[in-house]
């Protein structure tokens, strides 16, 4: 009986693998996808060389007047001129080093916060989170340690900006979280409680919610006291936050199988326990995604601080583009800013991106 000998299998034919392979597969499966591509592609290079040509070719780059820029580009002299006040704002130029102290932190943090082996991580967070804003504030503020105050309508661009989405961001989190598990409590008070709240914040505009933080906020204090715009505008934002984030909350509770409610009740665990342990920490896994957008949103949303006399890093642009001496330089300047928020979200996403993927177990299909 003769044996049958099985010959290798032989490679896929070159133009069917590798970029030959995808090119046809996507963009060259047809003589309409075909057609579409040439006129697509052409549009896109296009315009993506004119963008390079008017950024980079033929952009001015070194001067500290109008008159440096000559050429049919970019003036990004307009830019660094103005650079401290799209940093700092209106900072007293001699404490310029507190605001840069500042940021230098700040990044520090957020690397060793970033990088998985940083050693003792968890104690680097709870000193983040509950120490180093009140070390910031006296910083920035002054009037300790012998520091000069500088008032906060003197701060403004990307340190406001930072500064109203980092307290937004840390401290909608919590309040979120607790609202969410308010919702879903058994007790009909606290249930009915954030839920009035949760509906009443998120059916407010947020342009409305700083209006009033600004306006109607001191009438809830007693006479003779003052509240800082900034401390008001802070208010709003976390208040306004936290009812996005209740939802987004709830709806990884809900997402939750009951078999691991009743699961958690089988072992005789409490309710804290039981969310603290077993349903909570899938629950964030599961909610990463819509967290990280509803943080971008907030980043995104600081600019609107500029209807109540606050100078954001957007402020700082429109506020320069009025000047008679740089008139006609609009285009840059929104452009810089356009860049700044583009960096800042498009890292948000990168970072839960590969935090969800990291923490994947198995929920992903």
């Amino acid at each position: 009986m003769s044996q049958h000998q099985f010959q290798p299998d032989l490679p896929p034919p070159a133009n069917t693998v590798g970029v030959v392979g995808w090119l046809r597969k996507n963009l060259f499966n047809g003589p309409a996808n075909s057609l579409l591509t040439i006129v697509l592609g052409y549009f896109a290079l296009s315009l993506l060389w004119y963008t390079f040509d008017w950024a980079i070719l033929k952009a001015d780059w070194v001067g500290t007047t109008r008159d440096a820029c000559s050429r049919e580009g970019a003036c990004w002299v307009f830019i660094s001129v103005r650079w401290e006040q799209f940093m700092y704002g209106f900072y007293p130029q001699a404490e310029l080093w507190r605001p840069r102290l500042f940021y230098a932190t700040l990044a520090i943090f957020v690397a060793l916060l970033a990088y998985e082996r940083t050693p003792k991580r968890l104690w680097i967070w709870l000193f983040f989170v509950n120490i180093y804003p009140f070390i910031a504030a006296g910083l920035l503020y002054g009037g300790v340690f012998g520091l000069e105050v500088v008032e906060t309508h003197k701060w403004g661009g990307l340190l406001v900006t930072l500064i109203i989405a980092l307290v937004g961001i840390i401290v909608s989190l919590p309040i979120g979280v607790a609202l969410a598990l308010g919702r879903r409590s058994e007790m009909p008070i606290i249930r009915s409680i954030c839920t009035v709240y949760i509906e009443v914040w998120r059916g407010v505009p947020l342009i409305t919610v700083l209006f009033m933080a600004s306006v109607m906020l001191p009438l809830f204090f007693s006479e003779g006291v003052e509240t800082d715009k900034l401390i008001r505008a802070l208010i709003g934002v976390v208040m306004f936050s936290a009812a996005y984030m209740a939802e987004v909350i709830r709806g990884g509770l809900q997402a939750i199988p009951k078999g691991q409610y009743e699961a958690a009740d089988a072992l005789g665990l409490t309710y804290w326990k039981k969310m603290g342990l077993i349903v909570l920490p899938q629950a964030l896994k599961i909610t990463i995604p819509s967290i990280v957008n509803t943080f971008i949103g907030l980043f995104k949303d600081t600019s609107l601080v500029l209807i109540i006399g606050m100078f954001d890093v957007l402020g700082i642009g429109q506020a320069a583009n009025t000047d008679p001496e740089w008139l006609g330089f609009a285009t840059e300047s929104y452009v810089f800013v356009a860049l700044v928020f583009w960096v800042f979200c498009f890292g948000m996403s990168r970072y839960s991106i590969w935090l969800e993927n990291k923490l994947h177990t198995g929920h992903k299909r």
